[in-house]
């Protein structure tokens, strides 16, 4: 689901990059703001932070003993993307397994729709694995599919995840599978 958020944040400026009247221009600060953000990835709370939408305001700097930083307190809206259990999505399959198909969807990387919740698709071990049903509807890698969360777990860190959700996916369900787009739909973030 995307959202809205207001978030409150500190950004460290060196004090080499202030101004003659000790004032950090704007820019700068936006620039570190944006790419804490982009370390940061995401947050439990909030989902994955897309781009800042609003700048409210920044305020005014605190120098750090010794280290040659100022803090600044900045308070901005953010646009940002929060998967839910129940809500329906769109992904693109990237890995094809007998167990099952990963999937992403906009930032989120891992997203695993298991053969079991693909109901009448039978596994068929090709040079290219591929998931087919009755009606010749193929789940393959590159191939788009319509899916229902069942579930959505938080990672701190985890084997070379950091800061990032996990999901699981069904096609139990009316309209769910995959679907025929010009091109992809996926975000790339």
């Amino acid at each position: 689901m995307f959202g809205d958020v207001e978030v409150c944040s500190t950004v460290r400026i060196i004090a080499e990059n202030l101004d003659r009247n000790g004032l950090a221009p704007q820019r700068s600060i936006i620039t570190h703001l944006l790419k804490d953000l982009l370390n940061m990835k995401a947050s439990k709370d909030h989902g994955y932070f897309l781009a800042v939408t609003n700048l409210k305001s920044i305020g005014k700097g605190e120098v750090v003993n010794k280290s040659g930083e100022v803090l600044f307190d900045v308070e901005f809206h953010c646009r940002t993307f929060m998967p839910m259990k129940g809500e329906i999505l769109q992904g693109v399959v990237h890995r094809t397994f007998r167990h099952g198909v990963l999937l992403r969807c906009g930032p989120v990387k891992y997203i695993f729709l298991s053969a079991r919740k693909m109901p009448s698709y039978q596994y068929i071990s090709e040079e290219n694995p591929v998931f087919l049903n009755d009606e010749l509807a193929r789940i393959e890698n590159n191939v788009v599919v319509r899916f229902s969360v069942l579930d959505v777990r938080w990672i701190e860190k985890m084997w070379d995840m950091r800061r990032d959700f996990m999901m699981l996916a069904s096609l139990v369900g009316d309209s769910l599978g995959p679907i025929s787009l010009c091109g992809s739909d996926e975000l790339d973030l």
